[in-house]
């Protein structure tokens, strides 16, 4: 997408001896297209350790003996401390800037993956996965995403948000088969290595190409009429990011949005990215096809929150989000139906279906924190996704429990289907916004 070039603008001579870079010509192409081809290519070589833990359910249990519900533990710490994190990374970004604080994320999730390879007791896997990765992929969370989003764009932020959001997607489904074929021929230590190096590997990205600002190579964000200076550093991350959800958490679209987001990563991260590859086991199908049916579903995903973030730009959030959660609701309802030893076109239907919303909502409750916070929107969006990942955590724990329990998924299947009915109700009752509104921008030339 381009934009019209316009004539540099003289800039304000900074105050307090400030130095303020020097205006330059839009290019053909904005600088923020670029910026966020470069966040796309960090979230997907991220995005290989989040691939991992449903694969490794079975192998764990059969080298180790752990049972799926202590497996499921160290899962779940991971999934709710890469929700915790968010929100304080998004502070921290504002703080040091957003390439020191994903730069420094990704060498902590290739640690943590790293040091996996010589456990042989529980809590080691409780430290490395839960703790050392999930800490690390929480700044690399979609808070990540939105902070990028809301320096960078002006125009054009849910297709956007709908992109950066899919490249979780796209990394699933570049590692998911590979690191399926790994564990099963190979077992499951070279696959954890190859997490690892997958993280280090997208570091000099970050470092080299990533900018924390318009302002640092003098352009406006795209879409804007008027330059906007780079804001100084903000101190006091901590207290910033804990009074934020004080001031939020006295709203009732703040509990509707935590609630909804929170089903969603029930019925997403914990439930199907945990649990589809096991529970497909346990009818007879391979590892391997299991693993290549989930990434299809990020496929599919692709397609399904790109859409999503061209939906938000022209419709109600609200409206999206109820029909998102009631098509997942319903899909998750009919699964224990289809899972078998084959792949069959009822499953195929399902994967296609289940893919394109599978984080759909992601784009439209961006907009809505947007719109009902304004400039804390980025750490509304953090804390609204930890409540998403401890759902998640939740049910990758409960699941595992579950099924140590009654011998199958299916109990699982039926509540999250549930849950998300009541997230699609939550989702119409969530009232416009009163504060924070961000104008609509008329869009751009493409």
């Amino acid at each position: 997408m381009t934009q019209t070039t316009e004539p540099a603008e003289r800039i304000p001579e900074p105050r307090q001896g400030r130095r303020v870079p020097r205006a330059r010509r839009a290019s053909r192409i904005h600088r923020a297209w670029f910026v966020a081809a470069v966040t796309f290519v960090t979230i997907i070589g991220a995005a290989a350790f989040r691939s991992l833990p449903g694969l490794l359910v079975d192998p764990l249990n059969d080298e180790f003996h752990w049972s799926r519900g202590t497996i499921g533990l160290a899962v779940s710490i991971n999934l709710a401390l890469y929700g915790l994190t968010a929100p304080f990374a998004a502070a921290l970004m504002d703080r040091f800037g957003i390439r020191r604080v994903v730069a420094v994320a990704l060498v902590v999730i290739a640690f943590g993956s790293g040091l996996t390879v010589w456990m042989d007791s529980a809590w080691q896997l409780l430290l490395c996965w839960g703790l050392l990765v999930g800490l690390g992929s929480g700044s690399m969370a979609l808070a990540f995403a939105a902070t990028v989003t809301n320096r960078w764009f002006t125009a054009r932020r849910g297709l956007v948000t709908g992109i950066l959001t899919a490249a979780s997607a796209s990394g699933q489904l570049i590692f998911l088969p590979v690191l399926s074929w790994i564990v099963e021929k190979h077992d499951w230590r070279p696959a954890a290595v190859t997490v690892a190096l997958a993280a280090l590997a997208v570091v000099p990205f970050v470092w080299l190409l990533l900018r924390d600002h318009p302002a640092d190579v003098g352009l406006k964000p795209y879409g804007a009429q008027e330059f906007v200076p780079k804001p100084p550093p903000v101190t006091g991350a901590a207290r910033r990011t804990v009074g934020v959800l004080a001031k939020a958490a006295r709203t009732g679209p703040f509990w509707l949005l935590a609630g909804t987001f929170a089903i969603c990563g029930a019925s997403t991260n914990g439930l199907v990215q945990t649990h589809f590859v096991p529970a497909a086991h346990d009818h007879g199908m391979k590892i391997t096809t299991a693993a290549s049916l989930l990434a299809v579903i990020g496929v599919f995903d692709v397609v399904g929150t790109v859409a999503s973030g061209w939906f938000t730009d022209r419709f109600d959030a609200r409206r999206l989000l109820a029909v998102y959660y009631a098509l997942r609701g319903i899909s998750l309802l009919f699964l224990p139906m289809l899972l078998m030893e084959t792949v069959h076109p009822p499953m195929i239907f399902f994967i296609v279906f289940y893919g394109l919303d599978w984080v759909a909502t992601v784009p439209p409750t961006l907009a809505l924190c947007r719109e009902q916070y304004g400039d804390d929107s980025a750490i509304v969006f953090g804390w609204v996704l930890a409540s998403h990942q401890v759902g998640a955590a939740l049910v990758a724990f409960l699941g595992g429990l579950a099924r140590d329990a009654f011998g199958s998924y299916d109990v699982v299947w039926y509540a999250s289907g549930a849950l998300c009915a009541a997230a699609a109700l939550m989702a119409l009752v969530i009232r416009s916004g009163d504060s924070g509104d961000q104008p609509k921008v008329r869009p751009v030339a493409a």
